[in-house]
């Protein structure tokens, strides 16, 4: 039974983690996975699958939250992030999966959303899916598409606080560090009783990059795995709005870069952040949006919303490592799950 780093005696940063040390310790956020594995033949393998992230119980269309994006390196195709840098919020639940993908999950998501909300398209607006994506083909056989835009509501409907993580829904057929990565998790509690969560799909990365372990020569030829991704989610439940919101999500790229990244040219490394501290309603009387008071971006409180994101981060990436297991995969390929024995110099 594979488990997270701190099980195995190991922990990152000062600050104290929340109860489950999962993204879901900030109130009402809820993830859910829809996990895809199948044998065709020896060339052909489906090790792939979706993760929905909720901001919260509600109705994601009607009841808003603010949001940010930071994009790190652009080598990505996800959707729905123009707007959400545009107007600062996201309406929908944030979709994860593998790189040819997107689309079904998109449509999949968009019907869930017409489904809950008879307005949508008809007396109000359109709607803005977030999908995000990693390459997940040195695993699975991307070009069969297996994802469909069922899997996509389903994976909304099991959101929910319990999560699994490593190689499970977005995560099941990634690599990171040539191991097997996948999805991890990780929180932090802050002054005032506020959360930080993240969450992340991690696929990029090569062995002698990983810091803080010993480099040992990978059976395959890493060249065959491709230059990867990872997208990272950050959640809070501090009033912040779009803009600091923003400064949070590039806090999230240096927990990436003290696992050892190096940002390669061919990796989409991207953030999205937001806070259900408050949402902001799709109808109003109102020409004027009230808001809580906001956290002071002068106040000790945000470096500390800061270095939560940066460790909750680091540590989510470390445990989509811990908690995933040897993956075997296309054309005989295996993803072999990173030994706990190399673990042992992180608490020299």
């Amino acid at each position: 039974m594979r488990c997270k780093l701190r099980d195995l005696g190991f922990s990152i940063g000062t600050l104290p983690t929340g109860e489950r040390n999962q993204i879901t310790d900030v109130p009402g956020v809820r993830v859910g996975h829809v996990t895809i594995r199948e044998e065709m033949d020896e060339r052909t393998v489906i090790r792939t699958g979706v993760t929905a992230v909720l901001p919260h119980g509600g109705n994601s269309f009607l009841e808003k939250v603010p949001a940010a994006c930071f994009v790190l390196n652009g080598f990505g195709k996800t959707v729905g992030l123009v707007q959400v840098e545009e107007l600062g919020m996201i309406e929908s639940p944030i979709m994860l999966t593998n790189t040819f993908s997107v689309g079904e999950v998109w449509q999949g998501t968009l019907e869930h959303m017409l489904a809950m909300t008879p307005e949508i398209g008809d007396v109000t607006r359109s709607v803005n899916i977030v999908v995000g994506e990693c390459n997940d083909s040195y695993l699975n056989t991307a070009r069969v598409m297996a994802v469909t835009k069922e899997h996509a509501k389903e994976a909304i409907a099991a959101a929910r606080v319990e999560m699994e993580e490593g190689a499970v829904g977005a995560g099941t057929g990634m690599m990171c560090f040539g191991w097997k990565g996948g999805v991890g998790s990780s929180s932090r509690v802050v002054s005032g009783g506020y959360t930080v969560g993240a969450l992340v799909v991690s696929n990029f990365g090569r062995r002698e990059e990983l810091r803080f372990v010993p480099y040992v020569p990978p059976s395959f030829d890493e060249r065959d795995v491709p230059p990867g991704s990872i997208m990272m989610i950050v959640a809070t439940d501090a009033p912040l709005d779009a803009r600091q919101l923003k400064r949070l999500a590039r806090r999230a790229a240096v927990g990436l870069g003290r696992t050892g990244s190096c940002v390669h040219h061919g990796s989409g490394d991207i953030v999205i952040a937001f806070s259900n501290a408050y949402t902001i309603p799709h109808v109003s009387d109102s020409v004027l949006q009230s808001v809580p008071p906001l956290v002071r971006d002068d106040a000790p409180l945000m470096n500390e919303l800061f270095q939560a994101a940066i460790e909750a981060t680091e540590e989510a990436i470390w445990n989509s490592l811990t908690t995933a297991e040897t993956t075997t995969g296309r054309n005989g390929r295996v993803g072999e799950a990173m030994p706990y024995s190399l673990l042992r110099r992180m608490g020299e």
